[in-house]
């Protein structure tokens, strides 16, 4: 699938650069250019874009006007000579800002770091539970009254808020089915769910009850994971 952008400009050698720009990225579709905010706003009205490469200084109607006037806004990368409006910019949650006069790479760059984006927003979103096979049955586990994951030998034993689970799986099955953002193994015998952490103290996990150890392999990994959360 490609994104589907326009361009809004109102200086036509600034056109024609991003327009050839958008020409070598393979995942771009170019739908229109726009000298006029105006114009752009009424064909945004009528079709959907995936992506915006908005100026800032234009006539009647400003990239800042513009943004501030749409109640649903698709992904917007900044082009202007202008570095003063760049905090405007991330105030309205544009992608990027791309400064005047700027090469292919930085262009390149904005791009791939919405691409990225676009793509996670394509994936169906996880379902809020895993089906996990126990004994002679086939049970529903809701991820978020998950605990922590316990290796048992060849059996693992689901911790949840109100219940155990024993199911005869490996560990690298079930964390493939465990949003990753969510979950995290800390040893080679323990998976935790991130939000159910009440703290870390040297190399153990509080969790209500529970202290589960963290072995030196999976410490770093952990930290990482808990930096994305902390002030």
């Amino acid at each position: 699938m490609k994104i589907n952008c326009i361009v809004i400009e109102d200086e036509p050698l600034a056109i024609k650069k991003i327009e050839d720009f958008i020409m070598q990225v393979s995942y771009l579709n170019l739908l229109s250019s726009f000298d006029s905010a105006l114009d752009a706003l009424c064909f945004l009205k009528q079709h959907s874009v995936d992506l915006i490469f908005l100026d800032i200084r234009m006539k009647s109607l400003s990239g800042i006007q513009l943004l501030e006037a749409m109640k649903q806004k698709p992904k917007v990368i900044i082009t202007s000579a202008y570095s003063e409006y760049a905090l405007k910019g991330y105030e309205l949650e544009v992608s990027d800002y791309l400064l005047k006069p700027f090469p292919f790479d930085r262009f390149l760059k904005a791009v791939e770091k919405v691409y990225n984006e676009w793509q996670m927003e394509q994936k169906p979103s996880a379902p809020g539970f895993i089906f996990v096979k126990t004994e002679y049955r086939i049970e529903k586990v809701v991820l978020k009254d998950i605990l922590y994951i316990q290796g048992m030998k060849d059996y693992l034993q689901i911790h949840c808020t109100d219940k155990k689970i024993m199911t005869l799986q490996s560990f690298k099955h079930i964390l493939q089915a465990l949003p990753e953002k969510e979950f995290v193994r800390v040893h080679n015998s323990y998976v935790v769910a991130l939000s159910q952490i009440d703290s870390v103290e040297r190399n153990r996990i509080y969790m209500g009850d529970a202290i589960i150890p963290i072995s030196t392999g999976y410490k770093e990994v952990l930290q990482e994971r808990l930096k994305g959360y902390s002030l």
